[in-house]
């Protein structure tokens, strides 16, 4: 093994070892390669973006898709989204169910907090088409 002095001390020198020199960039480097990409970004981003006008009646053309779409976001919403939150519930309160169950029979006590709220939130979701129409006016 070939030992060389250095300016830090000796270096020990292998094949798989090689002294480098490492070059420290200077303090403004990376900003001066940073903006000429920045600069260029920025120009097509001017040059690419368009300005929004709209001429009339913006409200009222909102209105209109709006009372177009209301009619399918609600059936979309009713036979899709409570079911599967129904469904995820149902099989949230039956594994509580079951390991409360198992908790009791292992410690003599049954832990009703749980099972409770998740009934609750099963029932509550279970209802929640007949009364959520009427709070969004539908």
């Amino acid at each position: 093994m070939k030992q060389t002095m250095t300016p830090r001390g000796i270096m020990a020198q292998t094949e798989h070892h090689k002294r480098r020199d490492i070059s420290i960039p200077r303090p403004g480097e990376k900003i001066k390669r940073f903006l000429p990409v920045f600069f260029i970004f920025l120009i097509l981003a001017s040059i690419f973006t368009v300005t929004a006008h709209a001429d009339g009646d913006v409200a009222g053309a909102i209105k209109g898709t709006w009372d177009a779409a209301k009619g399918q976001i609600k059936t979309v919403v009713n036979m899709v989204v409570f079911p599967a939150i129904d469904l995820i519930l149902a099989v949230l309160f039956f594994v509580k169910l079951g390991t409360a169950y198992m908790d009791y029979r292992k410690h003599g006590q049954f832990e009703f907090a749980a099972p409770a709220i998740l009934f609750f939130c099963l029932v509550l979701m279970l209802t929640a088409p007949n009364f959520i129409w009427g709070i969004l006016g539908m």
